[in-house]
């Protein structure tokens, strides 16, 4: 149910100093209003951004995938990485391993405004690694109504230098990290992969002293880039029944408007987002997939996930003679997502 909800929310919603979005002037909040009436909670015919929310928050139980019988449970639950709420990670520890292990951390999708790290509970890569050796970590994280995109992509970083500031307590491997996620757990997953190391040696933060790089990352529907002004570039002209432009763009960072991009804050916040700016030489390699192949996107899903995102990366990687393998355009490579993973972390296998 909740993925037929989300679309209640402009994609990167969150409340700003502008004229209030309501479904008399957004078309996403009209079109919830019209399938969902019930989340008109005062019933005056108008359904506000803060109606939408309460009504999606109503029903996020829903969200909570309970595991399958032989699914693996936590080894340790709803640890705190952080001091928001959302900061709480599951971690899945391998057994009868000698020596340190490896880890991957599984990053859910959902838009940044919703989804949940018990989706990963039943996945056969999370049950493939960990009967190889592998410890997973899955993560919640704040969504775009906490706090702006930039931010949230350096919380999903301090859970990485938080695993590893425990690597001795849970006989972790600090040299042997990886990433793993779908659609904007994908695109977080790239961001690491490819940002600079953010550790930061003189931090009176111990977590923040230890390092965010990774050996590698699986991005299954990655967007290329979270600086939104660069789509149009590579996918072609958006239509405003999907366009993440305007003041739908300025909302993912918590700016007023567009033209705050044009600002020394605004170009620095596009550029901590953006994954393709940040691909250099010394980054790890990187398995893509995207589904969605077609010639131009049609529609907001295509848009957001169609394969051109994942050619943009490749293109750049190759500039950078990073590793990347696109598997639809490179049918020839046999591999998914845990054989990629073990590859990288177990290089003399």
């Amino acid at each position: 149910m909740m993925r037929r909800l989300i679309f209640l929310l402009p994609l990167f919603a969150t409340t700003l100093g502008y004229a209030q979005l309501t479904s008399e002037n957004n078309e996403r909040l009209r079109q919830g209003l019209k399938k969902y009436p019930a989340a008109d909670a005062d019933k005056d015919g108008i359904l506000t951004l803060e109606e939408a929310r309460a009504y999606l928050a109503k029903n996020k139980k829903s969200e909570v995938v309970k595991p399958k019988r032989g699914s693996p449970r936590p080894d340790f639950a709803e640890v705190a990485y952080g001091e928001h709420e959302r900061n709480r990670l599951d971690l899945y520890l391998a057994k009868g391993m000698q020596g340190p292990t490896p880890v991957v951390v599984l990053i859910h999708g959902g838009g940044f405004n919703h989804g949940d790290k018990s989706e990963w509970v039943n996945d056969k890569a999370l049950q493939e690694l960990l009967s190889q050796g592998v410890s997973c970590a899955a993560i919640n994280y704040p969504f775009i109504e906490h706090m702006p995109i930039q931010d949230i992509l350096h919380h999903c970083a301090r859970s990485v230098q938080f695993l590893r500031s425990k690597a001795d307590e849970w006989n972790l491997d600090k040299t042997r990290f990886a990433a793993m996620g779908e659609s904007a757990g994908a695109g977080t997953s790239l961001w690491l992969a490819t940002r600079d190391d953010l550790a930061d040696r003189r931090s009176k933060d111990p977590v923040l002293r230890e390092s965010s790089r990774l050996v590698c990352a699986v991005c299954n529907a990655p967007q290329a880039t979270y600086d939104i002004s660069r789509w149009e570039a590579f996918l072609g002209p958006s239509k405003p029944k999907y366009s993440t432009q305007g003041t739908e763009a300025a909302m993912f960072y918590h700016l007023a408007s567009t033209q705050d991009f044009l600002t020394e804050t605004g170009k620095a916040i596009l550029r901590e987002c953006d994954m393709l700016s940040w691909i250099t030489k010394d980054d790890p390699p990187l398995l893509l997939g995207n589904s969605i192949v077609v010639k131009a996107p049609r529609n907001r899903g295509q848009w957001l996930h169609c394969i051109q995102h994942a050619r943009e990366i490749r293109k750049k990687c190759e500039e950078g003679n990073v590793s990347c393998i696109v598997l639809q355009d490179q049918p020839e490579i046999k591999t998914d997502a845990a054989q990629f993973l073990l590859v990288n972390l177990f290089p003399s296998m």
